[in-house]
């Protein structure tokens, strides 16, 4: 591409939103969209299969791999953020759990001063996008592009845990994305027969042959270019390193995701200004709060050895892995088509608190980290986090070369309530491990040791110091909002640049009550029907 190219819409990342801007823009013919994305199409085979996870993150030729800074609320710990450098962004390596979040945290969002983001504005949005397999209610869509289905795979032990957590007083919830999410029960999924749909096969595929859409992989943005308070222009270099300028005669919306835009953002010259001038950028605009409100779930995995068999077991021989890969290419079922988690639960600590605030993700396998392969015994994972964080992380740029990688500083467990609240969480679990059916099944606690006092609040927060790591939902780094800390209006715009919007989960005021790749779709929804409004 030389250039003297241009489109009237260029999108920046095609992640869970930019795929949704890309799909929904281009319908009109008369609209030319580009879409630019750092890393390559979405060919590798184990993206597409469910279980793929193990074999994607970690992966440099389609994570980012990030790391954060050594954090003291982890006791000084450095943990893994991994973000999808690839077509369909973190939705092609997630772990496919399909959750709104709570009614409540978009009301609050509207009550913040961002009009059109209630409850009421939004769920239309998420109908829109989806197509369950259970079909459409007053709470779901089934005639939207992502697909969203029931689990292909069932395990004796999260029954167990189903059970267990309702002989705890728990109530069972068929539909956690329905009239009420508190409750337990098991995880619907954005698959497909047995295949995911990450935001690229569900958006981007069926858009691919328009001939006003065009998809640019291995394109790394490095700067957006001003002209006066307006952005003009997206700079970026190929897989060659070949440097190439795009004009967007019409708007920018960047959909990097909570670490990319706001440090785009940055080396651009749109943030707090003392910061760029540290990193040798001239200041084009002067937004304190760009890179700061940073937010994320951390979730604590308890582990129990098992006296039966769990996929721990089922994987650990060549015969069972030949077995269970024939059973995927044949009838697209068996542990392939597992996501990352079975069972769920949404619960509150106390009685005073309004809604939910901790969700478990149950798991009938255990392991240090995706990435390393399950532990040599029986084993399953109870994980336990904080719904509502009131810790504040931020991105801080390392330089002025696009190519460093920004400070990731998360900040974790700062705040009482959050430490309160992973403590009460892990006691809730351990509890639930007390009652029957699940209690017969254990044969002991691995993680926490059997040591820990379920009384010890210094020992049990410690313990969480120690072991927690990130769920993966960065979230808040170009907040939206009307105060000086804000970095978007209501209708995403940048405030004090003309032509350039954001749309990703870098715009959550506060993190939502859940997994975040259903709302990043949802919020790539809204922004095309705002594009579309201003027109």
């Amino acid at each position: 591409m030389d250039a003297k190219q241009d489109a009237d819409i260029v999108i920046v990342g095609a992640g869970s939103a930019g795929c949704v801007v890309a799909n929904r823009l281009s319908a009109d013919p008369k609209t030319r969209v580009v879409l630019l994305e750092a890393g390559p199409a979405d060919r590798n085979p184990w993206i597409h299969i469910p279980v793929g996870y193990f074999k994607t993150m970690h992966n440099p030729k389609v994570d980012w791999c990030y790391k954060t800074e050594p954090d003291p609320g982890l006791n000084g710990r450095s943990i893994d953020w991994p973000r999808g450098k690839v077509l369909g962004g973190s939705s092609s390596l997630n772990g496919l759990l399909y959750v709104r979040g709570q009614p409540e945290d978009y009301d609050r969002w509207r009550q913040m001063g961002n009009t059109g983001w209630g409850w009421d504005d939004v769920l239309p949005l998420f109908k829109r996008a989806e197509s369950n397999e259970r079909g459409a209610d007053d709470f779901h869509g089934d005639d939207g592009p992502l697909a969203v289905s029931n689990m292909r795979i069932q395990r004796p032990i999260c029954d167990a845990w189903v059970a267990a957590a309702q002989a705890a007083g728990y109530p069972f919830n068929p539909d956690y994305n329905g009239a009420e999410q508190e409750g337990v029960g098991y995880f619907q999924l954005t698959t497909k027969n047995g295949r995911r749909c990450s935001a690229a096969v569900a958006y981007l595929k069926p858009a691919r042959s328009r001939d006003n859409l065009r998809i640019i992989t291995n394109a790394q943005v490095t700067k957006i270019n001003t002209e006066g308070k307006r952005a003009v222009s997206v700079s970026y270099v190929d897989a060659s390193g070949t440097p190439h300028t795009i004009t967007a005669k019409r708007e920018i919306v960047l959909s990097g995701g909570a670490i990319n835009s706001p440090q785009l953002l940055m080396l651009s010259g749109i943030g707090d200004g003392e910061q760029l001038k540290a990193n040798g950028i001239e200041t084009v605009h002067h937004l304190p709060g760009v890179g700061k409100n940073m937010q994320d779930h951390l979730q604590a995995r308890l582990v129990y050895k098992c006296n039966e068999p769990t996929l721990n077991d089922e994987v650990r021989s060549l015969y069972n892995q030949a077995r269970i890969a024939l059973k995927y290419a044949l009838f697209r079922a068996g542990p392939m088509t597992m996501a990352a988690s079975l069972a769920t639960g949404f619960m509150k600590t106390r009685p005073d608190v309004a809604s939910p605030d901790i969700q478990f993700h149950v798991q009938p396998w255990s392991a240090d980290s995706p990435g390393e392969g399950v532990h040599p015994f029986s084993a399953f994972t109870m994980s336990v986090c904080q719904l509502r964080p009131e810790s504040r992380g931020e991105i801080q740029l390392s330089g002025p070369d696009p190519k460093t990688y920004p400070k990731i500083v998360p900040r974790y467990l700062s705040s009482e309530t959050d430490c309160r609240t992973i403590v009460d969480g892990v006691k809730i679990a351990r509890r639930i491990a007390q009652h029957a059916p699940l209690s017969s099944k254990i044969a002991e606690e691995f993680r926490p040791n059997p040591d820990l006092a379920m009384d010890d609040y210094d020992g049990t927060l410690d313990w969480a110091r120690n072991n927690s790591v990130s769920i993966y939902h960065p979230t808040g780094t170009c907040k939206m909002g009307t105060g000086e800390d804000a970095v978007v209006d209501p209708a995403l715009r940048v405030h004090g640049i003309n032509g350039l919007r954001v749309a990703d989960c870098s715009i959550m005021p506060e993190i939502v009550s859940g997994n975040t790749n259903a709302p990043a779709i949802m919020i790539g929804e809204k922004v095309s029907d705002l594009i579309g409004a201003d027109a």
